[in-house]
């Protein structure tokens, strides 16, 4: 009876395979995956679909900053040519800044709503666009300086949006374990952004002049574009239509999160703190450390205090990520890791800031400001991703009130930091600046920052 038995369930399970293979296709497209993806309810990327747009948002970051840093590259060959003096030089660098600001919050709240994949492929075309038009504006206008300084603007209010975006998409289709590699390795964009435009763009800028520049990185971004849209994109993800805009900063009562309670979660102010320290004192160091390289050791390259801490700070960030990642999937809290990182970034980097300010060696300073560098990077797997801890919902608003707040923050402490060297004759006021404000920072964040929901309770289903 056992072998009968075992020869009708053997016959059946051959009638419901051959049913089963005339009903769904012997091999799985995209297409089939994702819709059964999203049958099942799960938002999240599959791992391959996650390294995919790893690989590729860490291409999109760099030819942010490549585009970013083309005017300040370009900028003495530009004076030169139109005949520009250092306030008019610094009006057109300027310009980028104060758009840049303005858009952070609007930028993260528009992704949350309508997905972050459709904002900063729109933002990405155009300020791609507005890069490789800059040389041409230039040369056919009567004032450059009006036209280049406008257009500068609209960069910084077109790329301000991208950051906040990525991190309402990673907390919306990035799960928690592999959140920190995921922002790690997109955050180096930015090392690989200035060093392939400080490369590259030099090469450039001397054998074909100051224009190429700008169409490298503008070329470069809307080919970028381009393959975004056409290889991972559907169509309808493509567009930012008016409907989206309307749905976006609409107020309907299935979609508010009332923010004034949010912002009464102590949790919330914590990354919020934490995240305007480590933005202002890095926006401080990245504007003085240079000049203060140049000063304290003038026969020193300049190549070298501006390329190896970037080059150190590459590894560095992908090993944070994994080293996050793997202590959650071998059963660490969340918070602990979260906390440990920001230990690295905000409390031992500062201990290298020091070494920095009170070191007469260059090659001790090299070194210093290297570790330094390095470990800031671990910020990525701490702050950056428990705000998407927090509040998945609206994790891009509340990373862009936190930039903002970071930036202006940085302009203070940039020109409190000069009046500071100026008045004393010393560095020394700058970096215990930047450590106390750090040291801050990371207090608080120790003490109040949790990685539990915080908007779960306040949706209105």
């Amino acid at each position: 009876m056992a072998s009968v038995g075992g020869k009708h369930a053997h016959r059946s399970d051959l009638v419901r395979l051959l049913q089963d293979d005339q009903t769904q296709p012997l091999l799985k497209t995209p297409q089939h995956v994702e819709r059964t993806k999203r049958n099942s309810g799960d938002p999240y990327w599959s791992r391959l679909e996650t390294r995919i747009w790893t690989v590729t948002l860490l291409m999109g970051t760099c030819l942010l900053y490549c585009a970013r840093a083309s005017m300040p590259i370009c900028a003495v060959s530009m004076s030169g040519y139109f005949g520009w003096d250092k306030r008019q030089s610094g009006v057109a660098l300027g310009s980028f800044f104060w758009g840049y600001c303005v858009t952070q919050v609007a930028g993260g709240h528009l992704s949350d709503r309508v997905g972050g994949e459709k904002v900063i492929l729109l933002s990405a075309l155009s300020w791609g666009f507005i890069t490789a038009v800059i040389p041409l504006a230039a040369h056919m206008t009567g004032d450059p300086l009006l036209l280049v300084s406008l257009l500068r603007f609209l960069m910084g209010l077109l790329q301000g949006v991208h950051f906040p975006a990525l991190a309402s998409l990673f907390s919306q289709r990035v799960r928690e374990n592999e959140r920190a590699f995921t922002c790690s390795v997109v955050g180096c964009g930015s090392q690989f952004g200035t060093l392939l435009i400080g490369g590259v763009g030099s090469v450039l800028l001397e054998w074909y002049g100051w224009e190429s520049v700008f169409y490298f990185a503008g070329f470069l971004t809307l080919s970028w574009g381009y393959c975004l849209s056409t290889y991972l994109l559907k169509e309808r993800e493509r567009i930012l239509t008016f409907e989206d805009l309307g749905k976006g900063f609409s107020s309907s009562a299935q979609t508010s999160v009332p923010w004034r309670r949010l912002f009464k979660k102590a949790p919330v102010w914590a990354v919020i703190i934490a995240q305007l320290s480590v933005a202002s004192t890095s926006f401080t160091l990245f504007s003085w450390v240079p000049t203060f390289f140049k000063e304290r050791y003038p026969d020193a390259k300049g190549w070298v205090f501006n390329v190896v801490p970037w080059l150190v700070a590459i590894p560095s960030a992908v090993l944070s990520g994994l080293l996050s990642d793997y202590l959650i999937t071998q059963g660490y809290k969340t918070i602990w890791v979260r906390k440990l990182m920001q230990i690295c970034g905000m409390g031992i980097s500062s201990l290298f800031v020091l070494c920095l300010a009170h070191t007469d060696s260059y090659c001790h300073a090299i070194v210093f400001a290297s570790i330094a560098v390095g470990l800031q990077t671990f910020n990525h797997s701490g702050i950056t991703v428990n705000v998407q801890d927090l509040a998945p919902s609206c994790a891009g608003f509340l990373f862009g009130v936190a930039n903002t707040g970071g930036a202006l923050l940085g302009v203070v402490w940039v020109y409190l930091s000069g009046y500071l060297i100026e008045s004393s004759g010393s560095w020394d006021p700058m970096f215990h600046l930047v450590v106390a404000v750090n040291m801050l920072g990371l207090l608080v964040f120790l003490e109040f920052a949790k990685s539990e929901r915080m908007d779960v309770e306040m949706i209105h289903i």
